[in-house]
């Protein structure tokens, strides 16, 4: 892709295209929903003093956010 604008103008021909309706999938066409419980965030630094950030999902889908050690 060239540029951002010819993405943003990709997605809004294809939203006017399929407007009100479903966008038709190829019949082999499969996925997977992931729902992740556990995400970290991991960025080195210099001297071992890595960031490394920790986030986990409640039962209620609140996301807390945890530093934790290099």
């Amino acid at each position: 892709i060239a540029d951002r604008g010819i993405l943003e103008k990709s997605v809004l021909d294809y939203s006017n295209k399929f407007k009100g309706q479903s966008i038709p999938r190829p019949q082999n066409w499969g996925g997977y929903i992931v729902k992740p419980t556990l995400i970290e965030f991991w960025q080195g630094r210099p001297g071992r003093l890595h960031d490394r950030l920790q986030y986990t999902v409640s039962k209620n889908g609140i996301w807390k956010i945890d530093r934790i050690a290099p």
